[in-house]
């Protein structure tokens, strides 16, 4: 929900060390790679209580994660690859942070860390199938046109998604809660996508439909030319 507000602000902040790393020779998927390893290290961390050690990792990994999109179009570098790798590795490493939570206290969270990990699937899922379909029919990015595919928005995205997770590491002892209650808004997100993305699509596919009927054949063609 909070994306297409925060990115635009943070977007320019990230030019000047984009510019040093693309001099030294530093790729956008060499970072995407080093992120990922990064906020792994939280769950570690998390499991044996040092909550701020894995504040630090989740933190330096969405730095990171914000400077290979922006390295990869300061350099020309974008591209389906590494918008795959990049998408693919944030996912895991959003699933491990719940992962490292339980880890901690079992008994306590596992609950509401597995209904949260669950609901964390079923965003996921719908946010990538949309994209399949909208590549398909070339729908437009207008608040995200610097992304490799589309980004179907959501309640609970990736900012909401991110403070959710200071907020765990700040207050360890309210995860149950706040996973449950994230968890919900998960489940709003995953409805409203699910419902919204189905109906876009079937409007895409009728609007395809219509416009093919009314297109001409070869052999009409020919005989209007005569």
């Amino acid at each position: 929900m909070l994306d297409k507000f925060i990115t635009p602000v943070i977007k320019p902040l990230l030019t000047p060390v984009v510019m040093i790393m693309h001099k030294r020779g530093i790729t956008a998927d060499q970072l995407t790679v080093v992120g990922f390893l990064v906020g792994l290290l939280a769950v570690p961390l998390l499991a044996f209580e040092i909550w701020y050690g894995a504040l630090v990792a989740i933190a330096l990994n969405r730095i990171l994660d914000g400077l290979d999109g922006a390295l990869a179009r300061y350099a020309n570098q974008s591209s389906s690859a590494g918008g795959f790798l990049d998408i693919t590795l944030d996912f895991l490493f959003y699933a491990a942070i719940p992962l490292g939570f339980i880890l901690a206290n079992p008994e306590q969270n596992a609950i509401a860390g597995s209904l949260l990990l669950a609901t964390f699937i079923g965003t996921g899922s719908s946010f990538l199938a949309f994209a399949i379909a909208a590549e398909k029919f070339k729908l437009e990015k207008p608040q995200f046109k610097y992304k490799s595919f589309y980004y179907l928005n959501g309640l609970t995205e990736g900012t909401e998604t991110i403070a959710l997770f200071i907020a765990f590491c700040i207050w360890p002892q309210h995860f149950a809660v706040m996973a449950s209650i994230f968890a919900i808004a998960c489940g709003i997100t995953i409805f409203t996508r699910i419902h919204g993305g189905y109906h876009t699509l079937k409007q895409q596919e009728a609007d395809a439909n219509k416009a093919a009927e009314n297109v001409p054949s070869s052999a009409n063609y020919e005989v209007i030319n005569d």
